[in-house]
Order: C-alpha cells, then sequence, then structure tokens
C-alpha cells in the first residue's frame, strides 16, 4: 500500500499519537509541505522520526488517518527604523490526526525537493481499537 510520508517528526510527537488520541500538528519544513499538497481527509499518511535524507527501506514509522489539514500563510514585517523593512511570508499546515497502527517502508520514492515522498508500507491486519 503506497502512502505520503512525512519524515523529521519528533519522537515525543510519534509518542502522544500513540495513545490513540487525535492531535494537531503543525508543519513547517518544506519536504512535508510538499507532501501534504494532494493530501485530503480521510487518507492514511505515513510518519516517521527518520531524516527524510536518510528514510529508507525497513524504517519504522506510525501510520495516521487524516481528520483535517489546513495549509496557511503566515507574513510577519520586520522594522529596523528608519531605513529598513522587511516582509516574510512562512507557510505552515496544520494537520489533524489520528493514530492507526504502526508499521515500516518496504519501499520508498520521491525524495528529490520538490516531490511528495511516498513509501510502500506493509499493509496491517489488525489495526488498533482506540
Amino acid at each position: 500500500m503506497k502512502i505520503n510520508a512525512l519524515t523529521g517528526i519528533s519522537p515525543a510527537v510519534i509518542s502522544e499519537l500513540k495513545k490513540s488520541k487525535p492531535r494537531t500538528i503543525e508543519l513547517q519544513s518544506a519536504h512535508n509541505i510538499i507532501t501534504l499538497t494532494d493530501v485530503l481527509p480521510g487518507d492514511h499518511v505515513f510518519m516517521t522520526d527518520i531524516d527524510p535524507d536518510d528514510l529508507s527501506v525497513g524504517d519504522p514509522g506510525i501510520i495516521v488517518e487524516v481528520l483535517s489539514i489546513g495549509i496557511n500563510m503566515k507574513r510577519t514585517i520586520e522594522y529596523v527604523h528608519p531605513y529598513y523593512c522587511e516582509e516574510r511570508e512562512r507557510m505552515s499546515v496544520r494537520l489533524k490526526v489520528k493514530y492507526v497502527d504502526k508499521t515500516f517502508a518496504k519501499c520508498v520514492e520521491g525524495k528529490d525537493w520538490s516531490k511528495p515522498t511516498v513509501v510502500d508500507i506493509v499493509r496491517s491486519c489488525v489495526y488498533s481499537a482506540g
């Protein structure tokens, strides 16, 4: 089963999700935002604490179900009076997810910076009832 993969997720976040309560996380890394551009509520996503450059066959992670997703642009303006004004924009994704199961990657695709990271995972026969 091929699904999109979020990489470099904090082990503390993964541990919290394993408690089977829905949680909202905010992601700001470009590779994860690109991966989430074609994800919709109801889709499953693979999450791992492995860095995107190091993700390979056999790496462990969890499967989560996307409950809601929102992509936001935040603008900040920095002033250094009176000569300088800098405007910055930062894109982020707020993602509400619920834990489904633990798994590992059988195959990894799309590790280029401009493509979504996709993994083929081992499908579980038994899912969490929580």
